[in-house]
This record gives C-alpha cells, sequence and structure tokens, in this order.
C-alpha cells in the first residue's frame, strides 16, 4: 500500500512523505493527527489540524483493503463521498488502486498547511514503472536535426508549442519535459510535492538525488 499527496493545480495541498507500508493481516492501522505519544508501528499520522487523533481504520482482509470513519468531526472522504456523519463510525468500505482518499476538510480561516485537508491518492500492489525511466532518455533528445519532421517535434503539454533549443526546459523526474516558465505555477503550488500533469507520478523534489553505481546500470 502507498499513500500518495493527491496535489492539484487549482490550490494548494497539504503535503506530507510518502507513506509504502506492507499491511499485515489481522492488524488495523489507526489514521490520524500526529503527535509525538503516539508514533507507533500501526498508526498513519499527518501534521494536520483538520484531522482528528483517531480519525480512520484501515486493514486488509482476504486480499482486500478497508476503510471506515470511527466517529471523526471533519469526516473521511472516499472518491468525494463521505464515509459518516459527523461523529459517526461509518460501515467498511474497500479501497482499490486509483482511488482517493480525503481527511477532514480544509479550515478556511487558516492560511497555514496545517488547516488543510490531507487528500490521499491510494496505490495497491504495483510495481515500480520502468518503461519510461528517465535514465533511458536524455536530457538534450529536444535538440532537433534540421531535416527533423513535423511529427518528431516534441511539444510543450501546456501551450503546445515546440520544445526547441535555447528554451529553459524542466525535466520532470519521471522524464517528461515542459517549458519552465509554463510549468512554474505547478512547481511551486504545492513545492516540494510535484504531481506531473502527464502521468500524474508523484515526485518530491526535495528528495535526495544520490544514486548509486549499480543503480544507474541497472536503469541504463
Amino acid at each position: 500500500l502507498r499513500l500518495i499527496p493527491n496535489v492539484g493545480v487549482a490550490t494548494r495541498s497539504f503535503v506530507f512523505d510518502i507513506i509504502d507500508k506492507e499491511l499485515e493481516i489481522g492488524v488495523t492501522y489507526r489514521v490520524g493527527r500526529f503527535s509525538d505519544r503516539n508514533a507507533l508501528s500501526d498508526r498513519l499520522s499527518f501534521k494536520s489540524k483538520v484531522v482528528s487523533r483517531n480519525h480512520a481504520e484501515l486493514w486488509t482482509e482476504q486480499g482486500k483493503v478497508f476503510l471506515r470513519d470511527i466517529g471523526s468531526s471533519s469526516g473521511t472522504f472516499l472518491n468525494r463521498i463521505r464515509l459518516s456523519p459527523p461523529s459517526h463510525i461509518s460501515p467498511p468500505h474497500e479501497i482499490k488502486d486509483g482511488d482517493t482518499i480525503q481527511l477532514g476538510v480544509d479550515y478556511q480561516g487558516g492560511l497555514e498547511p496545517i488547516y488543510r485537508a490531507v487528500r490521499i491518492r491510494v496505490e495497491l500492489n504495483r510495481q515500480q514503472q520502468t518503461a519510461d525511466n528517465p535514465f533511458t532518455r536524455t536530457a538534450f533528445q529536444h535538440r532537433m536535426p534540421l531535416n527533423t519532421s513535423r511529427a518528431d517535434i516534441q511539444e510543450c503539454c501546456i501551450c503546445l508549442y515546440a520544445i526547441a533549443p535555447f528554451q529553459a526546459l524542466f525535466i520532470a523526474p519521471c522524464s517528461h519535459i515542459f517549458h519552465f516558465k509554463c510549468l512554474r505555477p505547478i512547481v511551486f503550488q504545492n513545492y516540494p510535492g510535484f504531481s506531473c500533469p502527464l502521468c500524474r507520478s508523484y515526485f518530491d523534489l526535495e528528495a535526495s538525488v544520490a544514486v548509486e553505481v549499480e543503480e544507474v546500470l541497472e536503469a541504463l
């Protein structure tokens, strides 16, 4: 199970570290607001004030993963549908790969990130995608020979103008390329969290760039 920030391009989002967890059968994982006193291995915590201390529960059963609200005041939403009224325990709901979960709602009077709802994108049993690995492509693929046909010209998916030499570009960790001027609002909207506009892959732009030589050779 991977829980990834579901960052948007229209509004600022609450950004958290990716949670990557192998769920154990028979273990119920409590979801809630972070504090030093409840940093346990069976607890998934978020530093947002709109999340209740004991907000929801996750568990796996017969190869499926389930979620329920356990009486939170601000609500748990699965694919934008609230699971139960305030302070009521909800029935279990199965969650699947690609589902979105939201814990709480934005507090309109609070401008700090800690007053934003936690929006999560769920990844279940996914294998690391290597088909479009950044090491298999060159950062200078936009340098086009003079005999390049129109069909071979790469375009920025935001402005739809060609990517050409001497332009300021942004190469995402997934290796998709954009004009930096076009992508700049998205880059800084939820920095350091970044979601590629093309493939929706999520990345931490402050993550370490140290890579072992063996990893590079394997990618090549």
